[in-house]
């Protein structure tokens, strides 16, 4: 909603018809918001949400049991729609469509306009239908332009900007093949790399069953190595893996660019940034193909290098697997509707707080493992 147009005003009875998946509000003191689609995105669950449909969410904002953060409250503000009106009987049994056709033609709006706006509106092929938080006169980027070259002129204001998250996509270039390659449905993921984890499964242990691997110690000596060994290489390897993606998710994404540097902050954003200044952007939630080869060629060409030739194979297709499941339930904690009570349900929360409000800690994805040992847990919290 501009912040020029005189919000609009809803009944009680209004507010409390839209109560279900399709059409769900809540209230904040007598301010209206449509959160309908934020449901899905719920960390809590959109249970949490529903059973509160139309009513004043205050309180539970301020908790306990969870308070919620800065950002979360920001977030909030892009659902607004209007604010609430307690009228007689006779403005309460007026409906919502009577008070917008009213408005249109006070404000001298055209029917031709107002279905042009409500086609719009409906449009699937529109990006933009959910998203109207961001003032595209005052933000401290063009969102009318492509991102990836403003962001580095932020300098210091960056670290802030980019952790105060929009549900809004974002267009990282203006050429369409270059942009198109940063974007990848999810599941282009287990379509590209399983297969080949399965093969090199089904080749580690053929391999071994054959019972002609060894490893020579000395010229005199040498150890048979039995096939049952692989499945310890394979957890291994998915062992190892989820070290990695801690430190890649700690030390590369959160790095905190210097202020100065133009190509820093530019290579964060591209990385990582946009992801926290659009977590829900579902074509940029796992890693294209191409730029994951990089990261698993280069796993593969270490082990090579360090262990004998079976046992790399081995080590690495374990870690193939963790990748794939680690970018899986990566996409899940966003867009996933966990149970409440599940392993699942706390991880989707675990990471949601991690976007919204512990953003130097809780670098976990498939596991809080890696985060008690380098003391980056975030702190243990009920929704």
């Amino acid at each position: 909603m501009s912040s020029s147009a005189s919000p609009q005003s809803f009944t009680e009875r209004e507010v409390a018809r839209h109560c279900n998946k399709d059409s769900c509000w809540v209230l904040l003191g007598t301010r209206v918001y449509d959160v309908t689609a934020f449901l899905r995105m719920h960390p809590g669950g959109e249970a949490l949400i529903l059973g509160r449909s139309g009513k004043d969410l205050s309180r539970v904002m301020e908790g306990p049991p969870h308070r919620h953060s800065e950002n979360a409250r920001r977030w909030m503000e892009q659902y607004y729609i209007g604010e609430l009106r307690r009228d007689s009987a006779e403005g309460q049994a007026e409906t919502l469509r009577e008070r917008r056709t009213a408005s249109e033609q006070a404000e001298g709006k055209t029917a031709e306009k107002t279905a042009d706006i409500k086609a719009k509106e409906e449009d699937e092929n529109d990006p933009y239908k959910l998203c109207s938080s961001v003032d595209l006169d005052k933000d401290l980027v063009d969102w009318r332009k492509p991102l990836a070259w403003q962001v580095g002129h932020l300098g210091e204001k960056y670290d802030a900007w980019v952790h105060e998250p929009v549900d809004r996509p974002i267009r990282l270039f203006g050429n369409p093949f270059l942009e198109a390659s940063t974007k990848t449905s999810w599941y282009w993921v287990p379509v590209v790399w399983l297969p080949i984890v399965f093969y090199l499964s089904w080749y580690c242990y053929s391999t071994l069953a054959k019972g002609t691997t060894t490893i020579v110690l000395t010229s005199d000596f040498s150890v048979p190595i039995p096939s049952y060994v692989f499945p310890p290489l394979f957890l291994m390897g998915w062992f190892l893996w989820s070290f990695i993606e801690y430190c890649i998710h700690r030390f590369v994404f959160h790095m905190k660019p210097p202020a100065h540097n133009y190509y820093l902050i530019t290579l964060h954003f591209l990385l990582h940034g946009q992801h926290h200044k659009s977590p829900f952007d579902g074509s940029r939630l796992v890693f294209p193909p191409g730029l994951a080869s990089l990261v698993v060629g280069s796993f593969y060409i270490i082990l090579r290098n360090t262990l004998p030739e079976i046992f790399a194979i081995s080590v690495f297709v374990g870690g193939l697997c963790g990748y794939v499941v680690y970018d899986m339930i990566h996409y899940y904690l966003h867009y996933g509707s966990p149970k409440k009570g599940s392993y699942m349900y706390s991880l989707k929360a675990y990471h949601v707080k991690h976007h919204f409000e512990h953003q130097r800690t809780g670098f976990g994805i498939t596991s809080t493992f890696w985060d008690y040992p380098f003391n980056t847990l975030i702190p243990d919290e009920k929704f």
